[in-house]
């Protein structure tokens, strides 16, 4: 006889910086190993049972999960007070049931090149480093910046780095929101400028 006592789930709403996205966080862990997924229309969401569900509200526009949290991009004909508690039970109600979230994650295109060799560490998603100042960037993306993107609802990921450009690509909450710019360039960039001498700037390329 099992006797294990499930822990109920809980789903907290909260406003991300993106006045057209909502982040829902559960008390228990949605996606493992520090992975993300983004999804920005039902067509994409053949992995995720829990994304084509919501899809199916005809108010979601894209679908976020990363660790603890689920972000919902809605279109702009609706207000939020009049469809959270709905995504918010539908949420907590379909993680109860013990229903699958993700079963495979998108696919992500990341360039590699393997002429690096010498210090190769796992980075989910983004572009595989080819060289020392790569790899610092990617730590002090996930180290310093990444914790304060997800606080967001989002999540921010490597793309290239070239002639002093490092190139990146912002998701979920912090897609389309209209203080990303400001966020990219005060703080981003201003944080890789300080700690890496060979970045002149930061640009976000659509996610």
């Amino acid at each position: 006889m099992d006797t294990t006592v499930k822990k109920p789930v809980i789903i907290y709403a909260e406003s991300t910086p993106n006045p057209s996205s909502m982040k829902f966080v559960a008390n228990q862990l949605l996606v493992t190993d520090g992975a993300t997924a983004q999804y920005l229309s039902k067509a994409e969401t053949k992995g995720s049972p829990l994304a084509e569900k919501l899809f199916q509200f005809p108010f979601v526009k894209a679908v976020f999960m990363a660790s603890n949290f689920v972000t919902v991009t809605k279109i702009d004909k609706v207000a939020w007070e009049d469809i959270t508690f709905e995504l918010r039970d539908f949420i907590r109600t379909y993680i109860s049931e013990g229903n699958e979230i993700i079963n495979e994650l998108p696919k992500q295109e990341v360039a590699v090149d393997n002429t690096f060799t010498e210090k190769k560490e796992v980075f989910t998603e983004h572009a595989s480093p080819s060289n020392e100042i790569e790899v610092k960037i990617v730590e002090t993306l996930e180290q310093y910046i990444r914790p304060a993107v997800e606080g967001d609802g989002g999540s921010i990921v490597f793309k290239s780095f070239i002639n002093g450009v490092v190139t990146v690509q912002l998701r979920g909450a912090c897609s389309g929101c209209p203080s990303s710019t400001i966020t990219l360039k005060a703080g981003i960039e201003g944080l890789l400028k300080r700690m890496i001498p060979e970045v002149t700037e930061v640009v976000a390329e659509a996610g």
